[in-house]
């Protein structure tokens, strides 16, 4: 006796019109003790400037999915320098009646090549927090 199985995947492949907007620095925010996307998050871009001083670049909150996808305007590539993001986790865990540890969380990420995208996501936590390069 034989079994015969057909199986078969499918690809989705998102429409590029979706990502038309999307920032060339792009960020997303997990609440690990959730087990869920934080939205609602405040997020500030910098860039280190030549004397040490960080201007800021852009900002925003998260949306429902935990992601943040237009910190720089349409069509504005990054520079290479040496980036902080900072994350106003104190807000995101005072609105829902959690005590945190860290009152904010800040990235500094050096952008080599300008011409990549650069996605850099935060797993979250009232006591800890985690990131890593995304794509």
């Amino acid at each position: 006796m034989t079994t015969s199985v057909t199986c078969c995947f499918m690809l989705q492949i998102p429409d590029s019109r979706l990502f038309k907007n999307m920032s060339a620095i792009t960020t997303h925010v997990l609440d690990i003790s959730e087990g869920r996307p934080a939205g609602g998050v405040p997020v500030r871009l910098e860039v280190q400037g030549a004397s040490g001083e960080w201007e800021l670049l852009g900002e925003g909150r998260t949306d429902e999915d935990g992601r943040l996808r237009t910190l720089l305007p349409e069509g504005v590539r990054p520079g290479a320098a040496t980036h902080r993001l900072t994350f106003d986790t104190a807000a995101y865990f005072d609105a829902r009646g959690v005590e945190g540890f860290y009152p904010e969380a800040s990235i500094v990420f050096a952008v080599r090549d300008p011409a990549e995208h650069y996605h850099v996501p935060l797993l979250l936590s009232p006591y800890g927090y985690s990131t890593y390069r995304g794509s």
